[in-house]
C-alpha cells in the first residue's frame, strides 16, 4: 500500500503540505522583510555618518578659521610680530594655542621665515590648516606676517567621530591609511576601498562583516576674507558599520522565528491529521462494522456511537444511522426468509417424517405377522417381541424429536454459570462412563451468563455426543484429549464455547446439509440432534458454527451473547421477527492456526 493510497493519508498530506508551505512563506518574508529593513536602516545611518563626519570638519575648520582671524586682528600679537625677535614672540604664541586649542600654530613674517611654532608632539594623521594674514591698516594694509592654525584628523578625532556617529571611522591620504579607530593592525584591509569609492556592501575585517563607504573629503571654502587653507593631501574619510552587530539582534530573531515556525508547523500537522481522521472516522467506522461482518457473519451487526457527547461527529451519526437501518432491512429479510425455509422445512417434513415411520411399522408388521401363525417357537416370540419393542421406542424417539423441532421453543432466561452449565454437560454425556473422555478447559473470568440453562444443556449434550460417535468410529476413544470442551470471552459481549474432536471428521459434500432434519451418517440416528441444537442457541440470541476436515477432526463453535434476562419468548416468535434478539448466521471458523480443516458455512438452507 502506498502512502497516498489511503483517504486518511491523502487529506493530511495535503493539510500539512498546505499548512508548510503558507507558514514557511510567511516565514520567509517575515525574516526576508525585517533583513531587508534591518539593512536598509544600516545603509541609511552609514549615508548619516558620512554627511556628519564632512559637516563636522567643514564646522572646524570654520571655527578655527574664525579663532585665526580674531586672535590676527589683536595688537599684541602684531606688535610682536613687527618686532620680529622669536623669544618675544613664542610666549605670546603658545599662550594663544593654548586658548585656541589647535593642535598647530605657527606665526611667520613678511618673509614667510617662522617666527614661533607650536605643534602637538609626534603629530600623526591629516593636518587640516587655516591660514590668515597679520596686518596693519585698512585702506593701504601692511602685512606683518601670517597666522596659521590647524587640526589633525587623526585617531583621537577618528575617537571623536566614533563617539558622534556610533561608526568606525579612518582617514586617509595620498593612498594611505592615515588614522582609525580601528587597530592598525587591520588598516591594510581598507585600503581596497581608496580605489573604489562609495557604498561597499561587505567587507570582511577579522571576524566581521562591515558595510562601508570611502567619501572624498571637499576642499574648504572659507567664508571669511583674507582666509585660506593650506594646501595639503585631500583627505579621504572611510565610514564602516558592523553588519554583525548590527545584525546580530536580527538572528535571535530569526531563532525565534523559526522556532515558532516549527511550532505552527507541528500544530498545523496535528491538527491536519485530527482533522483527516475526523473526516474518514464514518467510513473507518462503517469499515471496520464490514470487517466485523464479514469475519463473524453477522449481517445484522449494528455501529454503536456514544451519545451525548460533545465531540459528538454528525457525519459520524448520520451514516451510522443509515448503516443500521441497512442491517435493520438485512435482519428483517433474514427473519422473512427464516419464516419461509421453516415452513418449507416442515413441508418436507411430513414426507420425511411419513418416511421414517414407515420402516418401524414395516418391521412391527413383520413381527405380528410371525407371530399371527402360531407356529413361532418361544426365542422366535421373544425376538419378535424385542423388535417390536425397539421400534415402538424408536418411533417414539422420532416423534418426540420432531416435536422437539417443530413445536415453539419457550425459553426461561436466567443468570447461569457457563462453566458449572459446560460441566454438567460434559457429565451428562459421559455418563455411561465409557471412553472416550471428555476434555475440560474452561476460563476463569467468564461473566454470569442470561441463558436457558436447559434448553443450553441439550444443545451441548446434543454436540458432545455427536463429538463421542465420531471419536468411537475414528479409532481415538483412547486418546486423553480426543475431545475437549473450551470456553473463553468470544468478539463483543459475548462467550465462546468451543468443542473440539479427533473423531473421523465430516466430509466437505455432507458438511452444508448437518443441520436438515434428518440428515444423518448414522444408522441409528434421526437426523434431528443438530437441527434441534441450531434451533436453540439461534432462539438464545447466539450462533453455532462448525469446521471440519475429514480424518482431523471437528470444532463446533457456538457464541452466546451476554444481554440481560428478557421476556420468554418462543423460537416461532423468532421466526416471524418479533424477538428482540437479533438472528446471528454462522460462518465458518478455522481449527488452528497451523493445519487448517476446510469448513463451509453451516447456516444453509435444506436441500440446497
Amino acid at each position: 500500500m502506498t502512502l497516498l493510497s489511503s483517504l486518511t493519508n491523502r487529506l493530511f498530506v495535503a493539510m500539512a503540505l498546505l499548512a508548510v508551505l503558507s507558514i514557511g512563506a510567511v516565514t520567509y518574508y517575515a525574516t526576508a522583510a525585517v533583513t531587508s529593513q534591518a539593512e536598509g536602516e544600516l545603509r541609511r545611518g552609514l549615508d548619516d555618518a558620512g554627511t556628519l563626519v564632512e559637516e563636522y570638519r567643514t564646522l572646524l575648520l570654520d571655527h578655527f578659521s574664525r579663532e585665526a582671524r580674531l586672535i590676527a586682528d589683536l595688537p599684541k600679537l602684531k606688535a610682536a610680530v613687527s618686532e620680529n625677535h622669536p623669544p618675544t614672540l613664542q610666549p605670546i604664541a603658545a599662550d594663544y594655542h593654548k586658548q585656541l586649542g589647535a593642535d598647530f600654530f605657527v606665526v611667520t613674517n613678511a618673509k614667510q621665515q617662522e617666527l614661533a611654532r607650536i605643534a602637538a608632539p609626534e603629530q600623526s594623521g591629516i593636518l587640516q590648516v587655516i591660514s590668515v594674514p597679520i596686518y596693519i591698516g585698512e585702506d593701504a594694509p601692511e602685512v606683518l606676517g601670517t597666522l596659521s592654525v590647524g587640526f589633525a584628523l587623526d585617531s583621537r578625532a577618528a575617537k571623536r567621530f566614533k563617539a558622534l556617529t556610533n561608526t568606525e571611522v579612518a582617514f586617509a591620504a595620498d593612498g594611505a591609511i592615515r588614522a582609525g579607530t580601528l587597530p592598525p593592525a587591520e588598516w591594510p584591509a581598507l585600503l581596497p576601498l581608496l580605489s573604489r569609492p562609495g557604498l561597499t556592501p561587505s567587507l570582511r575585517i577579522g571576524a566581521e562583516d562591515y558595510i562601508a563607504v570611502a567619501r572624498a573629503l571637499p576642499p574648504y571654502e572659507a567664508s571669511t576674507p583674507g582666509v585660506a587653507a593650506a594646501a595639503a593631501p585631500a583627505p579621504t574619510a572611510i565610514i564602516l558599520r558592523s553588519r554583525t552587530q548590527r545584525l546580530q539582534f536580527l538572528s535571535g530573531v530569526h531563532k525565534t522565528v523559526l522556532l515558532m515556525a516549527i511550532a505552527a508547523i507541528l500544530a498545523a500537522t496535528l491538527a491536519s491529521y485530527g482533522i483527516a481522521r475526523t473526516v474518514t472516522r464514518p467510513l473507518g467506522t462503517v469499515t471496520n462494522a464490514m470487517r466485523d461482518m464479514a469475519s463473524t457473519g453477522d449481517l445484522t451487526r449494528r455501529i454503536h456511537l456514544p451519545s451525548g457527547s460533545r465531540w459528538e461527529d454528525e457525519d459520524a451519526t448520520l451514516l451510522a444511522s443509515t448503516f443500521n437501518s441497512m442491517t435493520n432491512s438485512i435482519a428483517r429479510f433474514q427473519r422473512e426468509v427464516a419464516q419461509r425455509e421453516r415452513l418449507s422445512s416442515l413441508g418436507r417434513l411430513s414426507t420425511v417424517v411419513a418416511h421414517e415411520i414407515r420402516n418401524p411399522l414395516m418391521i412391527m408388521k413383520t413381527s405380528l405377522r410371525s407371530l399371527r401363525d402360531g407356529n413361532a417357537t418361544p426365542d422366535q416370540v421373544r425376538a419378535a417381541v424385542e423388535d417390536i419393542n425397539e421400534e415402538m421406542e424408536r418411533l417414539n424417539r422420532i416423534v418426540t424429536e420432531v416435536l422437539d423441532f417443530a413445536k415453539p421453543i419457550k425459553f426461561d432466561r436466567a443468570s447461569v454459570d457457563a462453566n458449572a452449565l459446560c460441566a454438567d454437560a460434559a457429565d451428562a454425556a459421559s455418563a455411561d462412563g465409557n471412553v472416550p473422555g471428555i476434555r475440560l478447559e474452561l476460563s476463569r473470568d467468564l461473566p454470569p451468563l442470561v441463558s436457558d440453562a436447559e434448553r443450553l444443556r441439550l444443545a451441548l449434550v446434543n454436540v458432545l455426543t455427536n463429538a463421542r460417535h465420531a471419536v468411537v468410529a475414528a479409532g481415538n476413544q483412547e486418546r486423553p484429549d480426543a475431545i475437549r470442551l473450551t470456553t473463553s470471552r468470544g468478539p463483543g459481549d459475548t462467550v465462546r464455547i468451543r468443542i473440539s474432536d479427533q473423531g473421523a471428521g465430516i466430509d466437505a459434500e455432507d458438511l452444508p446439509r448437518i443441520f436438515d432434519p434428518f440428515f444423518t451418517t448414522r444408522r441409528t440416528g434421526t437426523g434431528l440432534g443438530l437441527a434441534i441444537t441450531r434451533n436453540i442457541i439461534e432462539g438464545l440470541g447466539g450462533s453455532i458454527t462448525v469446521a471440519s476436515k475429514p480424518g482431523r477432526g471437528t470444532d463446533v463453535t457456538i457464541d452466546h451473547p451476554n444481554g440481560p434476562p428478557g421476556e420468554s419468548r418462543s423460537s416461532s416468535d423468532r421466526a416471524i421477527g418479533r424477538s428482540d434478539q437479533p438472528i446471528s448466521r454462522s460462518t465458518d471458523q478455522p481449527m488452528d492456526q497451523s493445519d487448517q480443516p476446510s469448513s463451509r458455512s453451516t447456516d444453509q438452507p435444506i436441500n440446497r
